[in-house]
């Protein structure tokens, strides 16, 4: 009955959900997101609003479907992992990611939300030391963020790092409720959380985000400012648009040489300058 069918939609989106968080992790780890246990990744089913995390200090490259915590919208945990605990292992722990999740999950009513610790998360919060925000624009990756487009400047706030990550969550919420265009947030010297309405948009906002740091840090390395347009096109005449024909010729063979030292030479020194 209608009753049996929901309880075969119910688990089918589990199923699907925890292999999805496993498969991810693996992607985010070959890209740098997640090396060294940290970073983590949550998904809101869409048909209960249950929340599925990620557990902390575990290599997520390695994560099995069951390994995830499901947590209620008021970070309640629903569900514990649920592999069996081995004698003389401590069990799993929540991401300590989740009080910040929640913020994005609450304010945001996001489907998703990612956690990086990668390379470019961290060095391009140091291009703007004593500033709280990161800034670019003119660039084509910046259309794959909601709401943006090539000439609009793209900004992503920036706060300060903590010991211990659960000590970012009121400094994150805050700046989420402040900046209601973004749809990340940057954690000096430490990572990014970005989040999207769905997983398939956090995903690319995660990746365009990661884009546009690392050509912020390679223009920086060029002197080349990212957060201007590009210069335009020179308007001069094309120097062959001023003759149809050019003559070269030998010393000596269709002229005498008195008048290429007497004529042309002068010639060619009076009107160099212009021609150059």
């Amino acid at each position: 009955g209608d009753r049996g069918d929901s309880v075969r939609r119910m688990d089918d989106d589990d199923k699907f959900i925890r292999e999805l968080v496993c498969e991810l992790c693996r992607q985010f780890f070959v890209a740098g997101w997640v090396t060294g246990t940290g970073g983590s990744i949550s998904i809101r089913s869409k048909l209960n609003g249950n929340i599925y995390m990620t557990p902390s200090g575990v290599q997520k490259e390695r994560i099995q479907p069951a390994d995830l915590f499901i947590v209620g919208m008021e970070g309640q945990v629903i569900k514990p992992p649920l592999n069996e605990i081995l004698p003389g292992c401590p069990p799993p722990k929540l991401s300590d990611c989740a009080p910040l999740f929640l913020h994005a999950f609450r304010q945001r009513n996001a489907g998703a939300v990612l956690h990086s610790h990668a390379i470019c998360c961290n060095l391009v919060t140091s291009l703007f030391e004593g500033e709280s925000e990161f800034k670019i624009s003119h660039q084509e990756m910046i259309k794959g963020i909601d709401g943006h487009g090539y000439f609009d400047q793209l900004v992503i706030p920036i706060i300060e790092n903590t010991a211990w990550e659960h000590e970012l969550a009121d400094s994150l919420g805050e700046t989420i409720a402040k900046y209601p265009l973004s749809c990340a947030v940057l954690v000096r010297r430490h990572g990014m959380y970005v989040w999207g309405k769905t997983w398939e948009q956090a995903k690319r906002h995660g990746e365009c985000l990661h884009y546009l740091f690392e050509v912020a840090i390679q223009m920086k390395k060029l002197g080349m400012d990212f957060n201007s347009p590009p210069a335009p096109l020179s308007r001069k005449r094309s120097r062959s648009a001023s003759f149809r024909h050019l003559l070269l010729d030998i010393e000596g063979t269709t002229s005498p040489i008195e008048f290429v030292k007497d004529v042309l030479f002068p010639y060619a020194a009076r009107h160099a300058r212009s021609f150059l």
